[in-house]
């Protein structure tokens, strides 16, 4: 078994390299909060200031409960588990009117750009799937639309009718997968995560995953991942059978 480190490359017994195990795929599948676009710091800010108006902290274990869940869970659970003095539904007002503002100037993380369009330009099929609502989307990516348009679709969990449990379920990968002209098979299918939630959501699915973890996410939650980069600079197409990086 070869055992996969923090930079992305697999080691063999004593440490030597050795050829890369994963299965060679076909289409792609990304997150969007985290991993294309760095809101997380922004929805971090938005929650915490929304928490503390009803006289709450909001502590880690929370918020690593919430992280790529759709805005109706992670709002159901922040009520619910720090027992706020408002109904699920009111904070969720509160916090569509604020991140519709909040986060209209996202900036797009590193090495998105440049995979997003070498995949779309050799023609790997790639698509959107993310636990935010249409409205949520439309102004997180409006400044990056030569981007977020080379995708073949998006399936945006919050809204999406056929997403019956967002993430860890598996459901909106299926989905995402299904809406392919060619429907590939889960096994065809690889996925960009930075969330140990959606990590198990696409491991669930049947799909490889790459994980691009906040810093701060322990070593065990990581774990499930097939492999765990720093950043999308460092990811290598050819390991799993795609064109690699001129």
């Amino acid at each position: 078994m070869s055992r996969l480190f923090s930079t992305g490359s697999v080691l063999g017994a004593g440490g030597s390299k050795m050829a890369s195990n994963f299965r060679k795929v076909t289409h792609c599948i990304f997150d969007m909060d985290g991993l294309l676009l760095d809101t997380e710091k922004i929805y971090e800010k938005i929650l915490g200031d929304l928490i503390k108006s009803y006289n709450s902290t909001y502590p880690w274990a929370t918020r690593m409960k919430v992280m790529g869940t759709t805005e109706q869970r992670t709002v159901s659970i922040i009520v619910n588990d720090l027992k706020l003095s408002c109904t699920v539904d009111e904070f969720l007002k509160k916090f569509r009117e604020i991140q519709l503002v909040a986060l209209a100037d996202a900036p797009l993380m590193r090495g998105a750009e440049r995979l997003v369009r070498h995949l779309h330009q050799h023609n790997v099929p790639i698509a959107l799937a993310t636990s935010s609502g249409l409205d949520s989307v439309e102004v997180k990516t409006k400044n990056h639309l030569e981007v977020f348009d080379l995708f073949h679709h998006k399936v945006m969990g919050s809204s999406d009718a056929e997403v019956k449990e967002g993430k860890p379920a598996p459901d909106i990968f299926l989905v995402a997968a299904s809406r392919f002209p060619d429907k590939p098979i889960p096994d065809q299918c690889l996925v960009f995560e930075d969330a140990p939630n959606g990590v198990t959501a696409g491991v669930s699915a049947g799909m490889q995953v790459v994980m691009v973890p906040d810093p701060h996410i322990e070593e065990a939650q990581r774990k499930h991942a097939t492999v765990v980069l720093k950043s999308l600079e460092e990811f290598k197409p050819e390991q799993f059978g795609l064109p690699a990086f001129q």
